[in-house]
């Protein structure tokens, strides 16, 4: 970033929609969260035990004009002070992600700014880079590990639009195994941070759980099995005292979570050896990032993983590791300050965005999969 940018800073608007959070933030070129505003619709879903795609279409509607209102004013800037406005455009739920991009392409349009289309899973990966002061400990390229609700994937992140998929999940996604784990142990709704909160006070070594894929080529993920697993050891404990204790339940999370660990470990060892080896001269830096990076005791793991094979880990501050405004403005910051003449104004939804658009689908995934 050089001198003009510091002393006269540029600002971009960034609106996420694409699940059930509304956000709305505004970054400034020198990484500064100037305002941030989330809303949550954990309430409105906690009772169906998942995300409703239509309510939570509806509550972006209800809710997103009044946090751009709210965003501008508490940073006491007008629209016309941005220098682009950035929206989530996929992958997520096509509803959500219309609400954000139409509002978003309107608010252009009327301030004759640039439209800028963000890639979701891009503006995670890119998340650290806005807290790395310097940028010493997130310069291209690094290795990245996304673990969502949607995804899990091993990532080379190249540039700020060039990404080259290592893995991916052939079935669940690392959040996805989390909430059903905990819907099958009759936990709230989200269900990863109930199963962390279980798990805290569980035995993780009083059930043998496998570990899928463990020691296999590639760097592939599989969770399946393992969500299987749990149900299996679940249904044994009914059998023998006629209902789900208590200290089974937190045993079961804590197994679960240490063999989640375990998991993610082999696979982004074999990873991290296979980047060394064609990165011989480059830094060793590993980037956690999504909404599972957020779970301390996996954090706790692939950061002792890190040291193991002499990299440095980066991750988001707690708070922006789920789904957040600031990540999409910070993306679309990113994008814009590389191609300033930037202007996306018919790029269209995509309920499904690869971040890279040449790795083949993987066996197992069909067509989800090939997206993925």
């Amino acid at each position: 970033m050089n001198a003009k940018d510091k002393i006269t800073p540029k600002y971009v608007l960034g609106i996420e929609t694409s699940c059930d959070e509304t956000a709305v933030a505004i970054v400034s070129s020198d990484k500064e969260i100037i305002a941030h505003k989330i809303l949550s619709q954990i309430e409105e879903h906690a009772v169906y035990g998942g995300v409703v795609p239509e309510i939570a279409a509806r509550s972006h509607i209800t809710h997103l004009d009044s946090l751009v209102e709210n965003c501008l004013s508490s940073a006491d800037l007008a629209l016309q002070d941005m220098n682009a406005i950035a929206a989530t455009t996929g992958p997520g739920l096509i509803g959500g992600l219309m609400v954000g991009m139409m509002t978003a392409k309107a608010m252009a349009q009327s301030s004759g700014l640039p439209f800028i289309a963000v890639n979701h899973l891009a503006a995670h990966a890119l998340t650290p880079r806005l807290t790395d002061p310097d940028g010493s400990k997130t310069a291209f390229p690094y290795l990245m590990l996304l673990m969502s609700g949607g995804h899990c994937q091993i990532l080379e992140v190249l540039d700020v639009d060039d990404f080259k998929r290592l893995g991916t999940t052939l079935d669940d996604a690392t959040g996805e195994a989390f909430d059903k784990t905990a819907k099958l142990l009759g936990l709230g709704y989200p269900g990863g941070p109930q199963v962390e909160q279980a798990a805290l006070k569980g035995d993780k070594t009083r059930f043998p759980l496998p570990q899928p894929m463990k020691g296999k080529a590639g760097f592939d993920f599989s969770f399946s099995g393992l969500k299987t697993a749990v149900r299996r050891e679940a249904e044994k404990c009914v059998a023998e005292h006629g209902y789900l204790r208590e200290i089974e339940i937190n045993d079961l999370c804590a197994c679960f979570q240490d063999t989640m660990a375990k998991c993610l470990m082999d696979r982004l060892g074999r990873a991290m050896k296979d980047y060394t080896s064609r990165h011989s001269k480059g830094g060793r830096r590993l980037i956690i990032a999504g909404g599972v990076a957020a779970n301390t005791y996996l954090r706790n793991a692939l950061e002792s993983l890190a040291c193991e094979h002499n990299f440095t880990l980066s991750a988001p501050p707690l708070a922006l590791c789920t789904d957040n405004g600031a990540m999409i403005a910070w993306a679309g910051m990113e994008r814009f300050l590389k191609t300033p003449e930037i202007n996306e104004i018919n790029q269209p939804a995509r309920p499904r965005w690869p971040l890279d658009q040449k790795a083949e689908p993987r066996v197992g995934r069909g067509k989800k999969g090939a997206k993925a």
